[in-house]
């Protein structure tokens, strides 16, 4: 996430050279990624739901986010 990022509340993914933004609301994708890659995303999003929208309200409040962890 960004401090000073745009509406809606979302967050950015990269696995290799890809890149995707992903609505933490609706989980609309824009860019492109592999499809197991994709998969992967959507998991740790779905898990960290709760802590990616305290962390978008934090970004801005432009406060310190929160680590969210990898999967596993």
């Amino acid at each position: 996430m960004n401090y000073n990022d745009h509406d809606p509340p979302h967050f950015h993914a990269r696995y290799q050279d890809q890149e995707v933004t992903v609505e933490i609301g609706t989980g609309i994708v824009r860019g492109d990624m592999s499809r197991r890659a994709l998969r992967m995303v959507f998991e740790w999003s779905e898990r960290y739901h709760e802590e990616l929208s305290r962390n978008w309200e934090l970004a801005r409040g432009r406060k310190p986010l929160e680590k969210i962890p990898p999967l596993v």
